[in-house]
């Protein structure tokens, strides 16, 4: 392998270090072995006074990055293994270190951006979308919940637009997206080179005023009333009913795609979200998120999911069990139990967050 192949290029340009996930034909998915030299990478630099901004970007015309590599997730949930709860324990600790950056983080979100692409990208500094962006936390329908701190991000969204995005897995648009706080600027694509080569000599400051421009307009805002009402009920059940019943188009829409995603993972999504709205800093939801992946690389659904979306792409999955009626809420509570000796721990152990009821 030569260096141009490695999957995380590194480089510096002036005052700029730049990370490139480096990836293109797997939309750049991220590895454990990525997230360590990433890690490994904002060490180096923040310690380096000739760094004053860190940028990562990623390769190809496609987008920044898919997500974490879920074939190998699934490897481990249709084998009993434990690979993904080591990748996933670094991945967290990594977005929290991308949120408690001491120099400014500049994230290129253009192109796809989802899953682990969202965590390693909005919990930066300065987040930037294009007209190309297509932002989303689409694991329910794997039968996975959202976690790289997504849950802790849309759970600030305004009003109940998190919870929309979260249990459908709707992707967004850049207006979109800095609505629902999870970019900042708006960049045409078109300026993205010249911006990036600003950055090795010019202030994040300075650079942003010469290029940001205003988004074409968004989808969410004109749809607030129906998915504020809707997604304020109590339970998926009932979500899914005013959905349903609402005239809106979109709405039934929304309906009919919550049906098709397995009733366990979107249980314990609404409890999730709505769970980390009063848990506080980021690092406390992410020890939340752990337990939760934690026992969903155990539950069937995420074999299932994977094996019907990626691996076999059939798409036609069997969740087990097939409606809401049959999840209790005690099958969604073990989902929050302590893990004891295993638990993430980036908060402070005597602020470990309780189960949600």
């Amino acid at each position: 392998m030569t260096a141009a192949d490695e999957p995380v290029l590194l480089r510096t340009e002036g005052r700029a270090a730049h990370i490139t996930l480096n990836r293109p034909k797997a939309l750049n998915a991220l590895t454990h072995a990525m997230v360590r030299t990433v890690a490994d990478a904002l060490d180096a630099w923040e310690a380096d006074p000739a760094v004053e901004t860190v940028v990562i970007t990623g390769a190809g015309e496609r987008g920044l990055c898919a997500g974490g590599d879920i074939r190998a997730i699934h490897r481990d949930a249709a084998t009993g293994g434990t690979a993904s709860l080591d990748f996933w324990r670094d991945e967290y600790r990594l977005n929290a270190r991308i949120a408690r950056y001491p120099k400014p983080y500049v994230a290129v979100m253009d192109g796809i951006v989802m899953g682990g692409g969202v965590g390693i990208s909005a919990h930066g500094t300065v987040r930037i979308v294009t007209e190309r962006s297509r932002v989303a936390m689409p694991e329910t329908g794997i039968g996975f919940v959202p976690d790289v701190g997504g849950t802790y991000l849309l759970g600030l969204a305004p009003g109940e637009l998190g919870t929309h995005l979260a249990l459908t897995g709707t992707p967004i648009g850049a207006a979109d997206a800095q609505r629902c706080g999870l970019a900042d600027h708006f960049v045409p694509s078109e300026r993205l080179p010249a911006l990036l080569a600003a950055l090795a000599s010019g202030s994040v400051h300075d650079v942003l005023a010469a290029h940001v421009a205003e988004a074409p307009p968004g989808e969410l805002d004109a749809q607030r009333e129906w998915i504020d009402h809707c997604y304020a009920a109590d339970t998926v059940e009932e979500v899914t009913d005013r959905l349903a019943r609402h005239p809106a188009p979109a709405a039934q829409e929304a309906a009919r795609t919550l049906l098709t995603k397995p009733p366990t993972a979107l249980k314990v999504t609404l409890a999730a979200v709505r769970s980390a709205r009063g848990l506080g800093p980021l690092e406390k939801v992410l020890d939340q998120e752990y337990r939760v992946s934690s026992a969903a690389l155990a539950h069937p659904d995420l074999a299932e999911g994977i094996r019907a979306q990626v691996i076999d792409k059939d798409r036609t999955p069997r969740w087990d069990p097939a409606t809401p009626a049959e999840v209790a809420d005690g099958d969604v509570a073990r989902f929050f139990a302590p893990l004891g000796e295993r638990e993430l721990r980036l908060a402070a152990a005597d602020h470990l967050s309780e189960v949600p009821w």
